[in-house]
């Protein structure tokens, strides 16, 4: 079977598995088909890893291993699965009328004899609503893949399929979609224009994860092997990386998805369920990078009971949209020398309502704003809104300048309706900034050939000194500042050329008039039977 990895999703085994998947979903929502497809892949991937360290201490009990010691487990990194929560035993009686009971009784289990999951699996599959016969058909065929095994772990099956599915879902909630999935594509770019790479990693509406896991540079930085992703069956420890992650999340069910996420690849950290503006649930917690997707222009955020918060130091911001007390948040959190790549709407690189226009030129002229890309359309399932980038950088070295980038061309269709960013744009982008920043890269740690010197490219980027930025009245569009692209050079003289086109349109004309008179001839034999 042929692979094909892209920034969307891989794509190989992973869409046949999806569309069996949806042809078992027949009339559910998808938003409610999630959490069934996605608990029960996990309840694989977490028995398959059990199974192979209870067969190896099977094969080691004359030496005193003892395969139902949940200690011998935990010992690994590995979750313990009870007996009646494993996955042939659940398996065996996928046909039977029960099987709700039997999946929802096998959840509670493991997050009884495992803390780390308490609150996070689904357990409502006994409901009348799930058709068991489907959910039965599901089981088989979730069973025939082997996504827990050490061999699979290294490939990261679980890891591809569990992103696969969260895109898929995405699209087919559309809107909804947004609250959960933010396209690998985009937080493949905005982590490779941050390198997380050490320190605290903080997103503030973390969604399922996703920025914390799309980046397997990041993943691999970070991997420690709790809860079976990285070690687990015995192999030996990776070195823990000098990185922690904190995360939160408004949404109950897609606070579920994120840690289990998180689980099935072996990174830790402290992902929090809570509304972060009025709950922020890491008040003192100053980060060296911040990733973020916050909900585009949202009116019901509860501003008005918030209008003397010590995170608003440029300005109130609206009760009618949150965009600018997303901004604030993120920086109040930044640390010093802290930096933060978050996507925003178009709108608030230029929107003058209700204050915006102040605490952007507020932030500005604090000398903040590193960066602004302008995204293609059609990259998010949950919203055509026009999106942008935000760099915000609290120890910029090219003080009093911004780096434009319009990266709207970008970008090729993978389907009717989504664009994804390709590695060449992403590299691009990403080389540009660093360059412009006249950093080291990781490249040149690795030995690898050091990014070229920066230079505009009309049409594409552009440093801005500020007080160009004044003069535009601090508004942060890329297009304004770029310019249009270089036309490639015509040398052909006007009357030369106007000879060549006039002779090719004759030539034209004259195909044209040959054409018109063979069919008309056709027609006239056709008509008169000859």
């Amino acid at each position: 079977m042929t692979n094909r990895q892209t920034n969307g999703a891989t794509i190989g085994f992973e869409k046949e598995l999806w569309a069996a998947a949806d042809t078992l979903r027949g009339s559910m929502d998808a938003a409610e088909y999630k959490h069934v497809v996605l608990g029960l892949i996990f309840l694989k991937y977490i028995s398959d890893a059990f199974e192979e360290v209870h067969a190896r201490l099977e094969a080691e009990r004359a030496e005193g291993a003892d395969p139902e010691d949940p200690d011998e487990y935990r010992a690994l990194n590995v979750f313990w699965v009870p007996p009646e929560a494993r996955w042939a035993q659940i398996q065996a009686q996928a046909r039977q009328p029960s099987i709700g009971q039997v999946v929802d009784a096998a959840m509670s289990a493991i997050e009884r004899d495992n803390p780390a999951l308490k609150g996070v699996l689904s357990k409502d599959y006994a409901r009348p609503a799930l058709d068991k016969q489907r959910l039965g058909q599901l089981i088989d065929l979730i069973t025939n893949i082997r996504i827990g095994d050490e061999a699979a772990r290294d490939k990261d099956i679980l890891g591809r399929i569990y992103e696969y599915f969260l895109s898929q879902f995405a699209s087919a909630e559309g809107k909804k979609g947004g609250e959960f999935y933010t396209p690998r594509c985009v937080v493949k770019l905005l982590v490779e224009m941050i390198e997380p790479y050490r320190g605290r990693v903080y997103d503030p509406c973390c969604g399922s994860g996703g920025m914390f896991v799309q980046s397997m540079e990041f993943i691999r930085a970070h991997a420690t092997g709790n809860g079976n992703g990285a070690r687990g069956g015995g192999s030996p420890p990776r070195p823990k990386a000098d990185i922690s992650i904190y995360g939160q999340e408004s949404n109950y069910n897609t606070w579920r998805l994120c840690k289990m996420n998180l689980a099935i690849r072996g990174i830790e950290g402290q992902i929090v369920q809570g509304d972060t503006f009025h709950n922020d649930r890491f008040p003192d917690l100053k980060a060296d990078y911040i990733l973020a997707n916050p909900p585009f222009n949202v009116s019901d955020w509860g501003g008005e009971r918030l209008r003397q918060d010590k995170r608003w130091k440029y300005g109130i911001p609206p009760t009618g949209n949150a965009n600018f007390a997303w901004v604030q948040h993120i920086i109040h959190h930044l640390a010093p020398g802290g930096v933060a790549g978050f996507v925003l709407a178009n709108g608030s690189m230029s929107s003058n309502q209700s204050g915006e226009g102040e605490i952007r030129r507020a932030i500005i002229e604090a000398d903040l704003v590193d960066c602004m890309v302008a995204l293609p359309g059609q990259l998010f399932y949950s919203t055509q809104i026009p999106a942008c980038l935000w760099f915000l950088h609290r120890d910029r070295p090219r003080k009093d300048e911004v780096l434009f980038i319009d990266a709207r061309p970008m970008g090729r269709m993978v389907d009717r309706t989504h664009r994804e960013l390709t590695d060449e744009d992403i590299r691009q982008i990403a080389e540009t900034y660093h360059a412009w920043r006249g950093g080291e890269r990781r490249g040149e740690r690795r030995g690898e050939s050091a990014t070229r010197p920066y230079t505009d490219v009309p049409g594409f980027c552009k440093s801005v000194p500020l007080e160009e930025i004044r003069k535009h009245n601090y508004v942060l569009t890329p297009g304004r500042y770029v310019g249009a692209a270089q036309q490639e050079a015509d040398d052909e003289p006007f009357e030369h050329k106007m000879a060549r086109l006039t002779a090719e349109l004759e030539a034209q004309f004259a195909e044209s008039a040959r054409l018109e008179a063979q069919i008309r001839e056709s027609l006239k034999r056709v008509a008169y039977g000859g």
